[in-house]
């Protein structure tokens, strides 16, 4: 994202259209974490102190890249699934049978708002584990980046889950509601210890640095 287009996206995102929103946002705060995760991992990969963490190094940039990109597409996606979302609560409902269509239709709209946070939380998931390789073998000299990579990551995750949790509550499919959470909570679990991994060895790092 140039810095034109950036300056463009956090105008829209501080006006008044509905979208973008706090779930574009969420992934956004991915990408950025990502994007501090590749850096990690370039300032490592060929210099000769860490040619024995090479191969391994280059595979976290391998995943951090794909994430990335994947962060960049849920923004997008956030932003459609809320225009679906919005669409659908303006259908009309004076008769029975467009009230039946516009329930289904918010049914189905409201689990695709849900879908694209849920994949925020999933891929936020994948993308903090690549924090502890680095932190433990990249770049000493980034070995702040790889934490706030870390924040980051916990950011977009808590972010979107609060936009999981907000279309959840509308949702009137029990089985599908009960599923998403059940596959969160581990996530949410893990994602803290993993956070507060990085930040352990970064704070002994830096008592330790002249």
């Amino acid at each position: 994202m140039c810095q034109d287009s950036l300056r463009t996206y956090l105008d829209d995102l501080a006006g008044t259209k509905p979208a973008p929103g706090g779930g574009s946002a969420a992934a956004l705060a991915g990408a950025v974490g990502a994007a501090l995760a590749s850096k990690v991992a370039n300032f490592t990969i060929g210099k000769e102190k860490y040619k024995a963490v090479e191969k391994e190094i280059s595979g976290v940039l391998d995943d951090s890249e794909l994430l990335r990109e994947a962060f960049n597409r849920l923004s997008s996606e956030d932003i459609h699934a809320y225009q679906n979302l919005a669409a659908a609560l303006r259908m009309p409902k004076q008769t029975e049978d467009e009230k039946k269509k516009r329930r289904e239709k918010l049914e189905q709209a409201l689990k695709e708002a849900t879908r694209v946070p849920f994949e925020i939380c999933q891929d936020a998931h994948k993308a903090i584990k690549l924090c502890l390789p680095l932190v433990k073998k990249g770049n000493s000299n980034l070995i702040t980046d790889t934490a706030i990579a870390a924040i980051m990551f916990k950011c977009a995750f808590e972010s979107a889950l609060l936009n999981v949790e907000i279309n959840l509550k509308s949702i009137k499919d029990s089985e599908f509601v009960l599923k998403i959470r059940k596959e969160l909570k581990p996530m949410q679990k893990e994602i803290d210890a993993i956070n507060q991994k990085v930040n352990s060895e970064v704070k002994k790092y830096l008592k330790g640095a002249k």
